[in-house]
């Protein structure tokens, strides 16, 4: 009896490591395919959204842009083509949740440091303050990577339609004065195709991780095709 077992037990190993790898294939089938929404304007809270894209239900992209970084640098859609990239709204005398918005982009920075695919994008919604030389003082202060992470300011009217008609990321302006842009702490998901894939709370770690999760569901998508 023990000669038979011995005689086949290596084609019982066999069996049981080929039955474990068909169930685990069978799972794998199963489960659902994790994918983003392409977000449009008519998804969003209006306040966030121009009146004239509302009702916008498919087809939104992220308009052309041309604007200066830190290091006076001309930034355009160029420099973010074939690239996944996140953005945001922010401005550098901010003394609430701008910091702490910075200090999480810094985050999703060390994260994707060594990863090609992806980028970041502050846009200043005070750029009559945020000169170049402003900028840079703060980029070498947050420890900003010029190769990963352009702060870029230009001007108001570009950005103001920027934020509202590409990002949906900032409420109506106010009095018409400096501060009158009243940005959100939304990090914008933005794919190669210029879609918003997802918006998250720049100011809540654990939205950070989704969105580093979704970066990486995104990739996935793309090596997919």
């Amino acid at each position: 009896m023990l000669s038979f077992f011995s005689k086949y037990k290596f084609f019982g190993i066999v069996l049981f490591c080929l039955s474990c790898v068909i169930i685990y294939l069978f799972y794998n089938a199963l489960q659902p395919k994790k994918t983003l929404k392409i977000y449009q304007p008519a998804m969003v809270h209006s306040d966030l959204v121009d009146s004239s894209l509302l009702h916008v239900k498919k087809y939104h992209t992220i308009s052309d842009f041309s604007l200066t970084n830190q290091n006076g640098k001309t930034i355009t859609q160029k420099d973010y083509e074939g690239k996944i990239y996140v953005a945001d709204f922010f401005f550098t005398t901010c003394p609430t949740i701008c910091p702490i918005m910075t200090k999480n982009m810094g985050v999703v920075q060390e994260k994707i440091i060594n990863d090609n695919d992806i980028l970041l994008l502050s846009h200043s919604v005070t750029p009559t303050i945020d000169s170049v030389a402003q900028l840079k003082k703060y980029a070498l202060e947050k420890g900003v990577n010029d190769a990963k992470w352009n702060l870029v300011t230009g001007s108001k009217k570009h950005i103001y339609e920027l934020a509202r008609k590409s990002y949906l990321a900032v409420k109506s302006d106010g009095d018409g004065g400096p501060f009158d842009m009243i940005h959100t702490e939304n990090f914008i998901l933005v794919d190669k195709e210029k879609r918003i894939r997802g918006f998250y709370d720049g100011t809540d770690i654990e939205e950070i991780e989704k969105l580093l999760s979704d970066i990486q569901i995104l990739k996935k998508s793309y090596s997919e095709q």
